[in-house]
């Protein structure tokens, strides 16, 4: 029998509950009247929330704080960063101030040590008022900070993840952090890795290249994977922190893309580097398990990032419908948009749905990797559908830059 205290049995509890309201209140029915009162007595960490009003004080001070930032400082310049393919150095800084860049790091390190709920919300409002930065934040936070502080020792902590996760040496120099797991040849799989790390004596020498790397041209260090016994296979994999100004370290030309225009990406090459043999992360041979550990918590980051293309998207879709007249009416008048809106908003809610049960998930200690990766499919989907359907709203107005609706397109294709 389930106890009080199975988390599971309470989720579907509750969920019962929702399907019950609306024949309680026509009917009276003992039995929804009684399983309310016993979700009441739940325990509070234990509760699934399906709505911003339902979060806890901490969650929803976040999510304010957020969507006020990406009003105010994000959206209004979006358009301008996308255009000129810019880097926004200042957006990045006020971030980092607010303590969003080192949003999971530990305080004793400098950062805001807030939990995966926190960083699903923040990075939907991030995300929505400028994708771009919602990438560059997610990349630092999940693929970065995230492999140093959990498998770095103490002297790698204070190196690596203290400045980065205030973003700042100190000295004014913002610190951004990259991630080399992808190849020309191989995408992301860790265990084809070509890249190649020899000790010698008490250094490393790493050779290989790595592509499609997220800020690469503001990083000054980045997590780089490379073979260091090709005959064990995946389990030959081992991770390294790499200083980017090591001698031999150079970067390809950034990638003209078609959507995230204001963050940089392009290919870390290393002919020769050597870095101290203090800087392999974690064990030897363990870089294929420190990938796909950071690669799990990185698709509830991604799914955030698409949520919040999702609902720029309607938001564009909506301030238009209201305002474009037709037939002397407004088309938000029209059925036919009216259907177009809602399943947008279908889309959007029921992947934040997912987004919020993994990063639940994460926080109470329960595996989540297949939870995560329904997440960002679904997300990374809604993305796509709400800005296509935004583009088909705005009709003529939706294929020009002038309006952001073309912009969330191009930017929504690369979560899928």
């Amino acid at each position: 029998p389930c106890q009080l205290t199975d988390t599971n049995f309470l989720y579907h509890l509750e969920s019962l509950l929702y399907l019950l309201a609306p024949l309680s209140e026509t009917m009276s029915f003992v039995a929804g009247s009684s399983l309310r009162s016993l979700a009441r007595r739940m325990p509070s960490a234990m509760r699934k929330y399906t709505t911003h009003s339902q979060l806890p004080e901490e969650h929803r001070m976040i999510y304010e704080m957020c969507r006020k930032f990406a009003d105010e400082e994000l959206a209004p310049h979006a358009g301008e960063w996308d255009k000129k393919h810019e880097f926004p150095k200042e957006a990045v800084t006020k971030l980092a101030e607010l303590g969003m860049m080192g949003i999971s790091s530990p305080a004793d390190y400098g950062g805001s040590e807030l939990d995966a709920m926190s960083y699903a919300i923040a990075m939907e409002e991030i995300s929505r008022g400028c994708a771009s930065v919602g990438v560059i934040m997610s990349a630092h936070n999940s693929l970065f900070l995230y492999p140093v502080q959990t498998y770095g020792t103490p002297e790698q902590k204070e190196q690596y993840v203290t400045p980065y996760a205030t973003c700042t040496d100190g000295s004014g120099n913002l610190k951004v952090g990259s991630f080399g797991l992808s190849e020309p040849g191989n995408g992301s799989d860790a265990g084809a890795a070509s890249t190649t790390a020899v000790l010698d004596g008490d250094e490393w020498i790493i050779n290989g290249t790595k592509a499609w790397i997220t800020n690469a041209h503001e990083a000054s260090a980045s997590v780089v994977f490379a073979t260091t016994d090709k005959s064990l296979k995946h389990k030959g994999i081992s991770a390294f922190i790499v200083p980017m100004d090591a001698p031999g370290f150079s970067l390809g030309a950034k990638e003209d893309k078609l959507g995230i225009c204001a963050s940089s990406t392009s290919n870390l090459i290393m002919e020769n580097v050597r870095i101290p043999k203090d800087h392999l992360l974690g064990e030897p041979g363990q870089g294929f398990k420190i990938a796909m550990q950071t690669l799990d918590g990185g698709r509830i980051g991604v799914a955030g990032q698409a949520l919040g293309i999702a609902s720029a998207s309607i938001d564009c879709a909506v301030k238009y419908a209201l305002e474009r007249q037709a037939f002397g009416k407004p088309i938000a008048q029209l059925q036919s948009i009216q259907n177009k809106i809602s399943a947008m908003t279908v889309a959007r809610d029921s992947a934040r749905l997912l987004t919020w049960r993994a990063a639940q998930m994460k926080d109470n200690g329960e595996r989540f990797v297949r939870e995560a990766a329904m997440a960002k499919l679904a997300a990374s989907e809604a993305a796509t559908m709400c800005a296509h359907q935004a583009i088909q709203i705005l009709g003529g107005m939706g294929y020009v830059r002038e309006m952001p609706a073309e912009r969330h397109y191009r930017d929504a294709r690369i979560t899928e």
